[in-house]
C-alpha cells in the first residue's frame, strides 16, 4: 500500500477500536455500580423478560405468604375464644352436675341457674365481640384467602376457604328447636283449618286465595301426602311438591306465605314434621285432633309466650289426626331434671366447639405450610433471578482491568497513527 496523506486508515481503526474498547469499559463501569448484569434491554433482551417475569411471580408469592400469614392470625384469634368457650363450658358442666344432685334449697339452685345463665351470656358475648382487624371472626361466613404466584391461570384454585361458623350458645347446642308433628290418619275435607305459627292454613278442594291448601286429589295415603306437601309448601311460601297448594284463579293472585315462626322439615307418609325458625328446648306435647280442638299434655303447652318461641298448632274445626308439639324453652337448670337435660346438651356444645377448633387447626396447618412452600418457592425464583441478573463482580473486575489497559493502549495507538503520516514529510526535504 502507498503512502498517503488523503485518509489516515490505522487512525481510524484505532478510532474504531478505541470506541468499542469505551463502550466495553462503560458497561462494566455500570454492572459494577448497580451490581446487575442487565442494565437495559440491550444488554440481554431475553434474559431481561425472563427476570422481570420471575420477580413478578416473587413479588405475588411474598404477598401470599404475607395473607395466609394474615389469615393465620385471624383463625388463631377465633381459636383463642374458642379456647375460652371451652373453658367456660367446662365450669358449666360443673354447675350442671351439682345442680342434677337433689337436696339443693331453692336459693341454691337458683344461685347455680344464675351463673349458668352468665356462662350462656359470656357465649353469646363472644361470638358478637370478637374482632380481627376491625372485624367480627364468628359471622358464619367463609373466611376466603387468595394465594397465588402471580400467573394470569394458577393450576389450582388459589383461594383457600375457611369456614368460621356463628358462635353463640344456640349454635353449640345449648338449646334445640322447638318441633311439631302432624299425623293425619285420614284425608283432611273441606273447610278443615290449622292454625301454625299464628296463620291460619284452610283445607279446600278449590282454593281461592292466599293460606288455601288444595286437599290432595290422590285416593288413600298418596292423598294425604300431597294434602301435607301442599301445607308444607303454603307454610313455607313456595310450591307444593307435586300439587301446587293454590291454583291462584283470575283475579285472586297468587299465594303468599313463609310463616316467620314455623317452617316445613320433611313429608314422610302421613307425617308433616315442623320445625321453629327460633332456638328453645323442645317440650313434648301429644294431643288429637277432633271436634273439642286440640288438648296437650298435662303440664305441657304449644302456646306461644313472649319468652318461649315455637310452634303453634290448633285447629277450631275438625282435622282428622294427631298432633305432637312442643314450645321453645331455653335450657336451664331449675330442676334436677332440667339439670340433667342440660347437662347432655352441655357434653354436645363441648364436642361440638372442640370439632370447631381441630377444623380451624387443620386450616392453620395447612396456611403455615403453604407459607413454608411460598417462601420457598421465592428462595428458588429469587436465585433463578440472580443467575441471570446479577452481575459476576470478580468477571467484572477482570474486565475492568481489561479495558482500562485497552483503552490506554488504544490512545497510544491513536498517537501513533497520527504521527505517522508526519514521514511523508521527510520526502520533501
Amino acid at each position: 500500500m502507498g503512502l498517503s496523506i488523503l485518509n489516515n486508515i490505522p487512525s481510524l481503526v484505532a478510532q474504531n477500536q478505541l470506541s468499542v474498547t469505551n463502550e466495553n469499559l462503560q458497561n462494566t463501569l455500570f454492572q459494577l455500580s448497580s451490581g446487575s448484569r442487565l442494565n437495559t434491554g440491550a444488554d440481554d433482551p431475553a434474559g431481561l423478560a425472563i427476570a422481570n417475569g420471575l420477580q413478578a411471580n416473587i413479588s405475588a408469592l411474598q404477598q401470599s405468604a404475607q395473607n395466609a400469614s394474615e389469615g393465620v392470625g385471624n383463625l388463631q384469634v377465633a381459636d383463642g375464644a374458642l379456647s375460652q368457650v371451652t373453658t367456660l363450658l367446662n365450669r358449666a358442666v360443673t354447675l350442671a352436675t351439682e345442680a342434677s344432685n337433689g337436696g339443693l334449697s331453692t336459693a341454691q339452685t337458683q344461685a347455680l341457674n344464675n351463673e349458668f345463665s352468665s356462662i350462656m351470656t359470656e357465649i353469646n358475648q363472644i361470638g358478637t365481640n370478637t374482632t380481627y382487624n376491625g372485624t367480627a371472626v364468628f359471622t358464619g361466613n367463609p373466611l376466603s384467602l387468595f394465594l397465588s404466584d402471580g400467573s394470569a391461570t394458577d393450576a389450582v384454585n388459589p383461594t383457600i376457604t375457611v369456614n368460621i361458623p356463628t358462635l353463640s350458645a344456640t349454635n353449640i347446642g345449648l338449646g334445640t328447636f322447638a318441633t311439631a308433628t302432624l299425623d293425619l290418619t285420614a284425608q283432611a275435607t273441606a273447610t278443615d283449618t290449622v292454625t301454625i305459627g299464628g296463620t291460619t292454613y284452610t283445607f279446600t278442594a278449590t282454593p281461592t286465595s292466599p293460606g288455601d291448601v288444595l286437599i290432595g286429589t290422590a285416593t288413600g295415603s298418596l292423598g294425604i301426602q300431597q294434602t301435607l306437601q301442599n301445607l308444607a309448601a303454603a307454610i313455607n311460601g313456595g310450591p307444593g311438591a307435586g300439587t301446587t297448594y293454590i291454583a291462584a284463579p283470575t283475579g285472586v293472585g297468587t299465594a303468599t306465605g313463609a310463616n316467620p315462626s314455623a317452617q316445613a322439615l320433611t313429608v314422610s307418609g302421613g307425617s308433616l314434621v315442623l320445625q321453629s325458625l327460633v332456638a328453645g328446648q323442645g317440650a313434648a306435647a301429644t294431643g288429637t285432633f277432633g271436634t273439642a280442638g286440640y288438648v296437650p299434655a298435662t303440664g305441657n303447652s304449644v302456646v306461644a309466650t313472649t319468652t318461649d318461641a315455637d310452634i303453634t298448632i290448633t285447629n277450631p274445626t275438625d282435622v282428622a289426626g294427631t298432633l305432637t308439639g312442643g314450645s321453645g324453652n331455653a335450657v336451664d337448670l331449675n330442676s334436677t331434671t332440667h339439670a340433667q337435660s342440660a347437662l347432655t346438651q352441655i357434653e354436645g356444645a363441648i364436642a361440638s366447639v372442640a370439632s370447631t377448633r381441630g377444623g380451624i387447626g387443620a386450616a392453620i396447618n395447612r396456611l403455615n405450610a403453604a407459607v413454608n412452600v411460598m417462601n420457598n418457592q421465592v428462595q428458588n425464583l429469587t436465585s433463578a433471578v440472580s443467575g441471570i441478573q446479577d452481575a459476576n463482580i470478580g468477571t467484572v473486575v477482570a474486565n475492568l482491568s481489561k479495558y482500562q489497559i485497552l483503552e490506554q493502549t488504544g490512545i497510544a495507538s491513536l498517537a501513533q497513527a497520527n504521527s505517522q503520516e508526519q514521514a511523508v514529510l521527510k520526502l520533501l526535504q
